[in-house]
């Protein structure tokens, strides 16, 4: 990103269908990867440690970023809970889609149905659930 230009941004979004944001989003990649240097010297594992691993913690941090909402954060840590080896990380979306498929809708027992390397993708799945209408 450090290495792009801005209409460099532009045309890969363009490329991968992302026409309708590609300026403005440019722009935010921008301001993004410049917050990223400059606070934690371009290395994520950087704000991991930061934040100690604690999922409000990182949240906050996360959502410091230009552009990114509690919405954002919170996909970004669901994301990266199994890599970062956080605690479950199952917000609302989540939970209502354990809820549609008749699991548990406590993070704790969610937690307990997989393995940890597996809740993110278990977590997307049961998002994906809640999605289907």
């Amino acid at each position: 990103m450090r290495a792009s230009t801005h209409r460099q941004r532009v045309a890969a979004l363009g490329r991968d269908g992302y026409r309708r944001y590609d300026e403005s989003t440019a722009t935010r990649l921008g301001r993004m990867s410049e917050h990223l240097l400059a606070d934690y010297g371009g290395d994520l594992r950087r704000l991991r440690a930061a934040g100690h691993a604690e999922p409000a913690a990182l949240s906050r941090l996360v959502r410091a970023f230009p552009g990114i909402g509690p919405a954002g954060a919170q996909i970004f840590l669901r994301e990266v809970q199994g890599i970062w080896s956080l605690p479950p990380v199952f917000d609302a979306k989540v939970l209502e889609g354990a809820r549609r498929a008749g699991l548990p809708a406590e993070p704790e027992a969610l937690a307990g149905l997989v393995a940890p390397a597996d809740r993110a993708r278990f977590a997307a799945a049961l998002v994906r659930r809640a999605l289907r209408r």
